[in-house]
């Protein structure tokens, strides 16, 4: 199919949730680098009266094989992953304990929005006749979606509850205390 096909069925078909294409020319280029690669192949080029040219490709057979070691890779194999989410839970003590408290009621509202999105989406596809074997990736994001809920929930209540606190004073006394050993290991050296 052409590009701009491809670009209106990740989006129709609700991809777009696992593949980012927001910019339709993200999908021109993946095409070229597949092209280049020998992944893909022009199939043909049609032109229809007042439209511009469409170029239609097609996969390679090493681009099946591609795709076939890639996934294969993938499913078999948990990829390390760099997401935003744990690097802020890394430095939650920049924030004041309050803070944290409002930004991960937010976070909770948001993740709440997003799977019941989800949820709907899901449902108009399968009501739609979309076999589950094409809607299988949602099913996943959706069980993320709620253990993420369960856990920020979990931890906004230990935040109200002064479970999980902190202050500056008891920071500069932690870092005194775990930087303590350390110089003083270093000071016997």
């Amino acid at each position: 199919m052409h590009a701009y096909r491809m670009h209106e069925l990740i989006k129709r078909r609700g991809k777009d949730s696992v593949v980012n294409v927001t910019q339709r020319n993200s999908v021109y280029q993946t095409i070229a680098r597949l092209l280049r690669s020998g992944l893909i192949r022009i199939q043909s080029t049609e032109r229809d009266e007042g439209r511009p040219e469409r170029v239609v490709y097609e996969v390679t057979d090493d681009g099946r094989s591609a795709l076939a070691t890639w996934l294969k890779e993938m499913l078999a194999a948990p990829a390390q992953e760099y997401p935003d989410f744990p690097a802020a839970l890394a430095f939650l003590p920049v924030l004041s304990a309050k803070d944290v408290l409002l930004q991960l009621e937010q976070r909770a509202r948001e993740i709440e929005a997003q799977l019941v999105q989800t949820q709907a989406i899901a449902r108009q596809l399968l009501g739609g006749g979309l076999p589950r074997l094409f809607l299988i990736e949602d099913e996943y994001k959706q069980a993320m979606l709620k253990a993420e809920l369960a856990w920020v929930r979990k931890l906004v209540d230990d935040l109200k509850s002064k479970a999980l606190t902190w202050n500056t004073q008891w920071l500069r006394k932690m870092a005194a205390e775990l930087e303590g050993p350390r110089a003083a290991g270093s000071a016997n050296k």
